[in-house]
């Protein structure tokens, strides 16, 4: 033990006192690398297999949630399946036309207005990917808005959140039919002229009603989060909030509605009545 303090002394004084023991140290280092290298393998290689292992069962566990979600969508898919066939053949008996799926293509955002007091975006599609004004813009979860001007690459979209704003909408669970209007804020809609006798509940669901001939039927736009009845008031104050992530969502689908049925004129209205519904219709004023 006293020999080795005595030559740790000597090699650090000697360190100390001479620069040629750098040359030593380099090549002791180099000498004794490999057996550094051996002395913490045995650690790296615990902390690997701990990290395997973790990551091992990270991986089970999420395999595991996966085959799980994939099983809760595919009873979605089978009792949708179920649906859409039973709504195909109520179609079929009430003579109604069959709802066509319309096309769309995809988009990205490209900026937000950094005006505080509008809620616009640009996207990256343009007029060369056939966008056009008023066309409906949604995200993975529901309606967002509009396209208001459109040029050859890119277009500008007016969100349901902003003031000026507004698109007609109805409750999912009864059909009632009311506009829903934005009010400036990302997190509130107004839904205007409710009745204050009208079934409208916090939780609905508010979805297009297609009646503007700009947004096809059916798309969700937001959920009613409260109802205020005032005594005395006719109509109600309703707010909504929008399914849509319209702070956080950066892919967005362009939807192409059908055209929609044409609007007879007012001279198919004015139609005569066939000579014999008119004698008809002379006598019995005469009686």
């Amino acid at each position: 033990m006293l020999l080795c303090v005595v030559a740790a002394s000597a090699l650090m004084f000697v360190d100390h006192r001479f620069t040629r023991m750098e040359e030593v140290r380099a090549q002791l280092t180099t000498v004794v690398a490999p057996i550094q290298w051996l002395v913490a393998l045995p650690s790296d290689v615990l902390t690997w297999g701990s990290l395997a292992l973790s990551e091992q069962r990270a991986l089970v566990e999420e395999n595991r949630r996966l085959r799980e979600q994939i099983l809760h969508l595919s009873h979605r898919v089978q009792h949708m399946s179920s649906l859409t066939a039973e709504n195909v053949r109520l179609r079929e008996l009430l003579g109604a036309a069959a709802r066509l799926e319309a096309p769309y293509i995809t988009a990205e955002l490209l900026s937000l207005d950094s005006d505080p007091f509008t809620h616009q975006m640009v996207i990256d599609r343009g007029r060369r990917n056939g966008v056009y004004v008023g066309q409906p813009v949604l995200d993975a979860s529901g309606l967002v808005g509009q396209v208001t001007a459109v040029s050859a690459y890119s277009s500008r979209v007016l969100m349901v959140a902003d003031a000026s704003h507004a698109l007609p909408i109805q409750i999912n669970r009864n059909g009632l039919r009311f506009v829903l209007q934005g009010s400036g804020q990302y997190d509130a809609l107004r839904v205007i002229h409710v009745p204050d006798t009208a079934d409208i509940r916090e939780g609905d669901l508010l979805v297009t009603s297609g009646l503007a001939g700009r947004f096809p039927p059916g798309y969700p736009v937001a959920r009613v989060t409260e109802v205020v009845h005032d005594p005395g008031q006719p109509f109600a104050r309703v707010t909504a909030e929008p399914v849509a992530r319209l702070q956080r969502s950066r892919h967005f689908l362009l939807v192409f509605p059908p055209d929609p049925a044409p609007v007879p004129d007012d001279e198919v209205w004015d139609l005569e009545l066939p000579d014999e519904l008119d004698d008809e219709a002379t006598l019995e004023e005469s009686n």
